[in-house]
Order: structure tokens, then sequence, then C-alpha cells
């Protein structure tokens, strides 16, 4: 199975988790589950890989089904042969058109087209029917008509009853700390929080707000306080990453985005970040902005020792630690056998070149030689670029590559087919005088 079979059938998969997503953790024999499938299935969809717009309730029952004994990995189809020839609209141009529509909602469906055409920054050769952009304006409420009175959203507070039943993130733009022993670079604090509770399940600095640094506070907080059961985000580049969908669709968490540029939609970790800017960020000392990590020390000190030992008017006059020790018993933990280290790898293609080396971040590292001129995909933990990675193979596991070590090839004894013969690293191959290519060099130097 090639790369691009592996992508798409990891596609098809998370559009059907997608689908069942707010159904997996409902019991068998659950009342109303068929009237909940016909609703879904009178529905449009863009499914990958072909141009209908339904699902048949019969058909979503048996993903539900394939999901709950078999997981994620039941819902990929199998393997055929016209498989890698999605028709669905590539994710940057679908944010460029509902920009687009987002800043003039008067504007048609065919003339949005034309702008994004007009912008430069999609592809020329790439096919919009008008019917398919229409969908995708509808589905992210593009297409409703304002109300002409200016009159607000019909926005109402809601509340989550138990622990770990919805969790929102955002990112808050942080103070400037020295990055590097010298220079200093603006942080990103990138934060968790409970609904039902006000628990921060986890909070950190960074020193950007990409995927990259998204993830690992992720998993922290998954490490602290559970699986979450819903996750609310924005639709930042972050949040609409394949790499983080993939991460919550395997964990069964359902991943829920806000409309654009509705940040009033995540009050709760709003009003959490402007509890940080007025009761930790003064009195941060030049101490704290010394590095990355003494921020991080300081803001779980606060975080553990003051917020969540305070009376929370939102609770009824609780602190958010006793309010989560008596609703945290539906939380659910990982499981011993999960290898949570596995699954928040990243991923990234190379093609491993004729020295048998790859690339990854200005890290080079050195593969198997069988696999030279071939496309391999490297798994790895971004904060571990010196460490071995994962090397996959045509859907395997082929071996672990470790950071060439430039000097202990030189000592390193090949046939004649260039294949390594288990000389010692450090020791000249028996036959090569040193002096000799040492005059080599000078006489080449010369």
């Amino acid at each position: 199975m090639n790369d691009d079979t592996k992508d798409f059938r990891v596609q098809v998969a998370l559009f059907r988790y997608g689908v069942i997503a707010d159904l997996v953790r409902l019991p068998k024999g659950t009342p109303g589950l068929q009237d909940k499938l016909q609703e879904k299935a009178a529905k449009d969809y863009e499914i990958p890989g072909t141009l209908r717009t339904r699902v048949a309730a019969e058909t979503m029952r048996g993903w539900l089904g394939k999901y709950r004994d078999g997981g994620f990995d039941a819902l990929k189809p199998k393997t055929r042969r016209d498989i890698g020839k999605t028709r669905s609209i590539p994710q940057p141009v679908a944010d460029l058109l509902c920009s687009i529509k987002d800043g003039n909602r008067g504007l048609s469906v065919p003339l949005v087209i034309r702008n994004a055409r007009e912008s430069g920054t999609m592809p020329a050769d790439l096919d919009l029917p008008p019917s398919t952009v229409h969908r995708l304006l509808t589905r992210n409420g593009l297409m409703e008509k304002r109300p002409e009175d200016g009159s607000p959203k019909d926005r109402r507070r809601f509340a989550y009853d138990k622990a770990g039943q919805l969790w929102m993130s955002d990112v808050m733009h942080g103070p400037s700390v020295v990055a590097d022993g010298r220079r200093k670079r603006k942080a990103y604090l990138i934060a968790f929080i409970d609904d039902a509770t006000r628990v921060v399940p986890h909070a950190e600095f960074a020193l950007s707000e990409n995927t990259q640094a998204f993830l690992p506070v992720f998993k922290q907080a998954v490490l602290r306080r559970g699986i979450p059961k819903r996750l609310y985000v924005d639709n930042g580049s972050a949040y609409r990453s394949k790499h983080l969908s993939l991460v919550a669709a395997k964990l069964g968490v359902t991943l829920i985005h806000t409309r654009a540029r509705d940040a009033a939609a995540k009050g709760k970790v709003e009003r959490w970040f402007r509890t940080c800017r007025m009761q930790l960020l003064p009195l941060l000392t030049q101490g704290d902005l010394s590095s990355l990590d003494a921020l991080n020390r300081r803001l779980r000190t606060w975080v553990e020792s003051e917020y969540h030992q305070s009376p929370h008017r939102g609770l009824g006059g609780d602190t958010p630690f006793d309010r989560w020790a008596a609703k945290a018993d539906e939380v659910r933990y990982p499981e011993p056998e999960d290898d949570l280290e596995d699954l928040f790898l990243f991923e990234a293609k190379r093609r491993v070149q004729q020295d048998r080396t790859a690339s990854l971040h200005g890290v080079v590292y050195e593969i198997d030689a069988t696999l030279v001129g071939e496309t391999v995909r490297l798994r790895y933990d971004p904060s571990k670029l010196r460490r071995p990675v994962q090397v996959w193979h045509r859907g395997k596991h082929v071996h672990d590559a470790n950071v060439v070590d430039a000097y202990a090839n030189c000592y390193t004894k090949r046939d004649r087919h260039g294949r390594k013969t288990g000389c010692k690293t450090g020791e000249p191959p028996k036959g090569i005088d040193l002096s000799r290519l040492a005059k080599d060099d000078n006489k080449e130097n010369r």
C-alpha cells in the first residue's frame, strides 16, 4: 500500500468518525437512536472520493458498530484500485472561500469562486463546482441572511454537569521571554479549561501557536485530567490540522469548531485568560522571564496553588478543585495499553537520498540502505529532534533511524556493493594507510 492510499483511507475514516462522533458514547439500544440517524441522513455531506452527498441511516449504523468493535482503524475503507483521487475541496481553499464570503455576505457563489481565483493563492486548475462551494458555505453558516435590524445572535448560557464532558481550548498572546539565552521572543499561552468545573487540565507557554506547539500541551492535559468527550476550539490552523483530527479520532474525542470570528462562543476560556492577565502577568519578575521553562514553572505554581484553590463565582462559590473532586467520577483516563507517546508522534514524508540519508527540520538521519530512492514516513517527536525517529515504509515500521555520525562513517568498512561490513566505529578499516590518505588530502588542498 503506497502513502497516497494510506492518506485517503485515513481521510475517509476521519469523515466517517465526524458523522458519528456525537453518537459513539451512547449505549447500545439507546432510545431515539434511529431518529438521530434519520436526521443525519437528511443532511448533505462532502464525502471524500465520491460525488454523492447523502449517507443512509443504516450505513451510519454500520459505521457506529465498526467503531465500537474496532475503534478508529475499523472505519478505514478497504483498499481500492482508484483510491486516492479525492474530489473534496482542499482545506486551505475551503478556508479561503469561507473567508471571502464571511467578509462580504452579499457575494453570490460564482463571485466567491471568482474572487478566490483572482487572489492567486489557489491552484489555477482546481475544479470548483458551484454546487460544491454552496454546500461548503451552507455548512459553515455563511449562506444565511443576517438580520436587517442588526439584532444580536441568540446566545444562551450553558454548562455541562460532569467533568470531562467538554473542554475548551484557545491561545493567548503572552509576554516576551528570553528564548536562547540572549534574544527575546513572544510567548503564546496555550490553555485548556474544563467546562463543568473550570479546572485547567493543562496550560503552557510556547514560542509559537502552531500544531507542533499545541499537541504536546494537549497530551499533557490528557495525562493529567483524562480524555475529554468533546474539545471545543476555534478555526485556527492548529485546530484545523489533519494530525489533530487524527489524534482526536483515535482518542474518541469529538472535535467541535466555532464559527469564524466568534470569540464569544468560548467565553469561559476567554474569561480565564482575562484572569491570567490580571492576576499573573503583572506579578512576573525578570527571573520568571529569563527562560521559557522558568515562565512555565511560575504558571504552574499559580494555576495549582492559587487559581484552582480560589472560590469561583461561576461555580456558586466553590473552588475549581472542589468542583472537580465532586464531578470527576465519569472521567475516562488512558488505559495502560494506550501508547500516547506513539499516538501523538508527528509524521513527515521524505525521499531517501543516495547517501542513505533524509533530512528533518535541519537534522540529518541515516536510513537503511535498502530504502535508497524510496519515499518513507518519518514519525517523530518535534521536541526531541536529535533522538531516533521511526521509519515507516508501505505501512510497516522498518527501523528507528539515528542522527548521522559523519565521523564514524569515515571508519566504516564497506564491501564492493557499498554495504557496511560491521567494522568497529573509531577503528580504520584494515588495509588503509591513514598517513597516505592525509598526504593525498594535503596535495588536494595545495
